[in-house]
């Protein structure tokens, strides 16, 4: 115990496996968060929802369906918003509702990819492409799964313009496209730094003292809940569960540093954590907004189809990753 108190009191050992892949990460995160919002700015779902128009069409859903998940690439609450108005006036049943609600979460990961694959690749390095490569297969699956079934379920429909309702609120200028970009910026990397250094900086100490390998016994290891979770990587899974996704990246970063995980075991507990998190994100981030939109008893089934849905196809390609990767 004195012999790993003085190895962390080591200014080498605080040099080389805290302050200095720290400032390296803070860095990259920067770099990161700010060519995300880059792309963000310059409207790359517009490139999407054009092409988007012959998806629509081959899941049988109405013009009124298409526009809101075109809308969907800029704005969930908008797309939503504009459901819930057509239904209300009785231009789609509630059959159609369900399978454009569905399809509408693609978009919305879409909309958000660039920011989260910059800012996951400092964090995780070569694992940020299987972590969000996973998150974003499971989401296509999804897609065509319910352009599929909505095919075979929804009548055909006439033809017409998919985009043509669609706000076009792409910045006009330059200068727009910088203030976008500094306002997201600023936005979000005060909120990063917020949980990076203190989070980053716990998981040093705990990982330098061993407290990591206790939760073996609850989580992780054979005789655990989740035994193909790494006991170290059982933190990063708990970390999912009680914050956002920064704090678990930032610890699965400080782990990667400290070289006692593999990149693998780190990317299931992050799947693992998205998944079992998926009720807790329903009530803190759907679950207000919908209930401001929909009916309170549609809404709850919107939002339980949906999380039902996303989590099903993450379980099926996390389990993919961890057989066959």
């Amino acid at each position: 115990m004195h012999t790993e108190l003085f190895t962390f009191m080591d200014y080498d050992a605080l040099w080389n496996g805290l302050f200095y892949p720290l400032f390296r990460l803070i860095f990259s995160i920067s770099l990161g968060l700010a060519i995300g919002n880059i792309i963000e700015a310059l409207h790359w779902g517009r490139f999407l929802a054009r092409i988007s128009s012959p998806l629509v069409r081959m899941a049988h859903l109405q013009d009124v369906s298409g526009a809101a998940f075109t809308m969907a690439f800029f704005s969930s609450i908008t797309a939503n918003t504009y459901l819930a108005e057509q239904y209300e006036q009785g231009k789609i049943l509630r059959k159609e509702l369900y399978f454009s609600n569905l399809l509408n979460s693609t978009p919305v990961l879409f909309l958000h990819l660039p920011s989260l694959f910059f800012l996951a690749v400092p964090f995780l390095g070569k694992a940020a492409f299987w972590y969000v490569g996973v998150i974003v297969a499971a989401a296509l699956f999804r897609t065509f799964g319910t352009v599929i079934i909505g095919r075979i379920v929804l009548p055909p429909t006439p033809e017409g313009c998919v985009t043509c309702e669609l706000d076009d609120n792409a910045p006009k200028s330059f200068t727009e496209v910088l203030d976008r970009v500094r306002t997201r910026f600023m936005r979000r990397i005060k909120r990063v730094l917020r949980v990076t250094i203190p989070v980053y900086t716990i998981v040093f100490v705990l990982n330098r003292s061993g407290a990591f390998t206790a939760l073996n016994d609850i989580v992780g290891g054979s005789n655990g809940l989740l035994p193909f979770i790494n006991p170290q990587a059982a933190g990063v899974l708990v970390l999912s569960l009680a914050a956002e996704i920064t704090a678990a990246m930032a610890a699965a970063g400080a782990l990667l540093t400290e070289g006692t995980i593999h990149a693998k075991e780190i990317v299931l507990a992050l799947l693992a954590g998205n998944i079992l998190s998926s009720p807790m994100r329903a009530v803190r981030h759907q679950l207000p907004t919908y209930m401001g939109i929909f009916p309170p008893r549609l809404a709850f089934w919107l939002i339980f189809c949906n999380q039902g849905v996303r989590a099903a196809s993450l379980i099926l390609f996390t389990l993919l990753y961890y057989f066959w990767m």
